[in-house]
């Protein structure tokens, strides 16, 4: 299903750093390492998420992150470029049906302005080749 609309806030762009995904159990405190970095000013991306059941973390990977981070995977993350309207309908839907229908595997993180799409490192040259075919345009 390609882009409901050619605006260039549905273009994509592949974040240049590798990211992590991290589980804790929800009664877990979360480490004052990774506190620290949401109050650091900057352009680390960083999403902290706690629920009843559970608390987890996504983000750069980069020197500050404790070890018990380190990622069994490598994630690497498209990114719409956003801002997109809220009267945008389905777009989160029309991005990841082709990636489904190739077998590729996400994490999603959406924000205000944007969504954030996190794929196995392994499969980023696949989820590319996939959503070009399927009409989808990444900015340089």
């Amino acid at each position: 299903m390609a882009p409901p609309i050619d605006h260039l806030s549905l273009h994509l762009h592949v974040l240049p750093d590798t990211f992590f995904v991290s589980k804790l159990e929800p009664t877990e405190p979360v480490p004052q390492s990774i506190m620290n970095l949401l109050v650091k000013r900057g352009s680390l991306f960083l999403s902290l998420t706690r629920t009843p059941e559970e608390t987890f973390i996504v983000g750069q990977w980069h020197d500050g992150i404790p070890e018990a981070f380190k990622p069994e995977a490598v994630w690497r993350c498209i990114k719409l470029q956003g801002p997109m309207e809220f009267s945008l309908i389905g777009v989160l839907a029309q991005l990841t049906a082709p990636l489904k229908e190739a077998g590729i595997g996400i994490f999603v993180v959406s924000t205000w302005n944007t969504d954030y799409l996190l794929v196995n490192e392994l499969n980023l040259e696949l989820a590319m080749e996939t959503l070009k075919a399927d009409g989808w345009t990444f900015a340089t």
